[in-house]
């Protein structure tokens, strides 16, 4: 098993035993099982699979850290939602939000965090099942 926290500004977000993680990191998808070398990595806003008793549990993440040594790994994330938490309306609009805004291309508009809202915003609709 690994024991895995994950953190956010707000606080510990979850802790528990995981058989596997299934991550994005900068460098492509990769899947860390027990007794995996140490690896410190960036992670892409993703969907995050933690697999538990068999199954994987889905978890929209919205980019981070990842560090794992000694089955013990941290994930540092700005934000995540579980499948269950996610509102798909607000998800919806924020992705239509973030369309508008680069569709504007304006020189007041900051197209970058227009597409990482963009990419947050389809991570989650992705992470609930709709697409």
């Amino acid at each position: 098993m690994i024991h895995v926290k994950i953190i956010t500004p707000l606080g510990l977000y979850t802790e528990q035993d995981v058989e596997a993680i299934h991550v994005k990191t900068v460098e492509g998808e990769t899947t860390l099982l027990r007794d995996h070398i140490p690896l410190v990595a960036m992670l892409e806003t993703c969907k995050l699979q933690l697999k538990e008793h068999g199954a994987y549990q889905d978890y929209a993440l919205a980019g981070g850290m990842l560090h794992l040594q000694d089955n013990q790994a941290n994930i540092l994330t700005d934000a995540i939602e579980g499948k269950a938490e996610i509102d798909l309306e607000r998800a919806e609009r924020a992705r239509q939000r973030a369309e508008r805004r680069l569709e504007k291309k304006d020189s007041k508009t900051n197209m970058k965090r227009a597409e990482i809202a963009l990419a947050k915003a389809i991570n989650r609709i992705h992470v609930y099942g709709k697409y």
